[in-house]
């Protein structure tokens, strides 16, 4: 085994300190029964675990720590573990995504307050891969991702169902008759089995695959069951990587390039990713001084065809995805046909055409190839723009009906989703089924949090008279496991005072996503009298952590990160108080 002992490390500063100032945080250590040789000055490893049992995604994060401490052992290395915060999306209210950047804040300042080297980041649930990446990028320590794996396959009555994507549909079901409630209490057993994050495309199997794609997660490693023994297998090999990468000063900001935040976005394009990659990754360029704009979405994914028939755009599910090759045979098939950039380097030391050169695609069905895609270049993500939008909002193509793709139809607008659904099923309800449902103020002041209710479920009398969709318009999220044709970030939200704000029942909304475009059909007069006649909500929150996020927060275009926390801050270590 190599020699790890370096005087000259970061955890030096502490751990080899002379006097009474070492004798202290050597001692401290050692109440855990750390004997006096590990602190000779191989790397220290830091460990950072989001497990929590209010985080039903990231609860066995706890026993991935153990693999990942194994592996530092192995390697040489001293692993020590910590918890952040988690930001479960299952639980948590008024929405994770209120909390992605106060995890962020924790990440970075826990990981340069402490005595590391490098660091291992253990995630799960969709909001806390972002924060954690976000985090370890502003501090630049040699890290590396491990996220705890999906789900096995939902099973019920014989079929496949996926977290999310069926609550959606089991919901609907249940408003038509076509399930009962007890039918329904049976069904929620079925779709979450096992340990892990949702076996869907959601946002958090989307932000492990675009972790992967970024080079910033071992190849292969976002697909692996949560319960699968590969999951630790994979847990244990990144514990004795990361302790060559600090040997190797292999940092974030070598890996996070702009070709890397290229490859991320055509890979999501390729899986069906989730709407939400969009806003983390743009946050994430924010934190490494990489130019990324709306832009760069749209452009960079026209040619780009969707290859994996997951949910909810297709049928299979992640434990499917994975025995079909996972995340490395897409790649594969993307550099192939001259769509990825092969060049940029990642966690391993190797360059992504070195890591996807193994790769095999086993199931043609799950991972279609380039050449007979599951669906045609130009139908993922799509950005919009127009006198509703003037900053831009998005929209997922591949779960939205195409049909409605072009759509023009009157506004009937709602100032909360929470007054939707006081009236989604009242059978007088004034909808049919060319209306444009709009939902304001769930944007990430307005809310505040840019919580996941854009796609709201359909009125109840449309639903029972056989309409699966409508055009909804919104300046929040949706969740990566839904679906529908559905407008999302319209920005500037409506609480800042965007264009959403101006809108009125009956208003024509015009759809044109082949032409990029979402407009407001009323004259340019008529909205600046509006305009003069509109008031700033009052503020509510006065203090505590909201009140900074709601002072703070950019606008979804720019990530929904804090203005303050763009740019990286490094790792000097902080003055000795002892």
């Amino acid at each position: 085994m190599t020699d790890r002992r370096n005087s000259s490390r970061r955890s030096q500063a502490w751990f080899g300190a002379q006097g009474r100032s070492g004798m202290l945080y050597r001692s401290w250590m050692r109440n855990q029964g750390f004997g006096h040789e590990v602190f000779d000055g191989r790397p220290v490893i830091g460990i950072a675990t989001s497990a929590s049992e209010l985080a039903p995604c990231n609860a066995h994060l706890t026993r991935v720590a153990e693999a990942v401490k194994r592996g530092v052992w192995q390697a040489g290395g001293l692993p020590l573990q910590f918890p952040t915060m988690a930001t479960g999306e299952t639980l948590m209210r008024p929405t994770a995504m209120l909390y992605r950047n106060l995890m962020a804040m924790e990440v970075e300042e826990l990981i340069r307050a402490n005595p590391l080297d490098g660091v291992v980041l253990l995630s799960g649930c969709d909001k806390t891969t972002p924060a954690m990446l976000m985090g370890a990028a502003s501090v630049d320590l040699p890290a590396v991702m491990v996220t705890g794996g999906p789900m096995l396959n939902g099973k019920y009555r014989g079929q496949d169902v996926g977290s999310g994507t069926h609550v959606w549909k089991f919901e609907e079901d249940l408003k038509t008759g076509r399930m009962t409630e007890e039918e329904c209490f049976f069904a929620e057993g079925c779709m979450a089995r096992s340990d892990g994050h949702c076996m869907t495309m959601g946002t958090a199997s989307t932000m492990a695959c675009v972790a992967e794609a970024l080079g910033m997660q071992l190849p292969g490693s976002a697909a692996w069951p949560a319960v699968d023994s590969r999951r630790m297998e994979t847990a244990q090999a990144a514990g004795r990587r990361i302790v060559d990468m600090v040997e190797e000063e292999l940092r974030p900001s070598r890996i996070l390039t702009r070709e890397a935040f290229e490859n991320a976005i055509q890979v999501n394009a390729a899986i069906g990713g989730s709407t939400n990659a969009v806003i983390h990754l743009t946050a994430l360029a924010g934190r490494v001084g990489v130019e990324l704009g709306l832009d760069d979405f749209d452009r960079l994914v026209r040619e780009v065809p969707t290859l994996v028939n997951l949910m909810p755009s297709g049928t299979y599910l992640m434990e499917d995805f994975c025995y079909a090759g996972g995340l490395p045979a897409v790649m594969a098939e993307l550099l192939g046909g001259g769509l990825l950039h092969g060049g940029p380097v990642t966690v391993t030391g190797r360059t992504v055409a070195e890591n996807t050169a193994p790769a095999e695609r086993v199931d043609s069905d799950v991972i279609t190839p380039l050449d007979a895609p599951f669906q045609p270049a130009g139908t993922g993500i799509a950005v919009l723009r127009g006198n509703l939008c003037p900053d831009g909002a998005v929209i997922k193509q591949s779960a939205a009906s195409p049909h409605l793709l072009t759509h023009r139809g009157p506004a009937r607008v709602f100032d909360s989703p929470e007054v939707y659904h006081a009236v989604a099923d009242d059978p007088g309800l004034d909808v049919d089924e060319n209306t444009v449902i709009v939902i304001r103020n769930a944007g990430p002041k307005g809310y505040p949090g840019m919580p996941e209710v854009s796609n709201v479920p359909l009125p109840a009398k449309l639903l029972k008279a056989g309409i699966t969709d409508m055009v909804r318009v919104c300046d929040g999220r949706m969740s990566g496991t839904g679906y529908g044709t559905v407008v999302l970030h319209v920005t500037p939200e409506a609480a800042v005072g965007g264009p959403l704000a101006l809108v009125r029942d009956g208003d024509p909304v015009v759809l044109d996503v082949p032409g990029r475009a979402l407009r407001l059909d009323v004259d340019d007069a008529e909205l600046a009298r509006r305009r003069q006649e509109w008031t700033p909500p009052a503020e509510r929150y006065v203090s505590g952590y909201t009140w900074l996020y709601t002072q703070h927060v950019e606008q979804a275009d720019r990530g929904a990160d804090f203005g303050f926390l763009r740019g990286g801050r490094g790792h000097e270590v902080p003055r000795d108080s002892h």
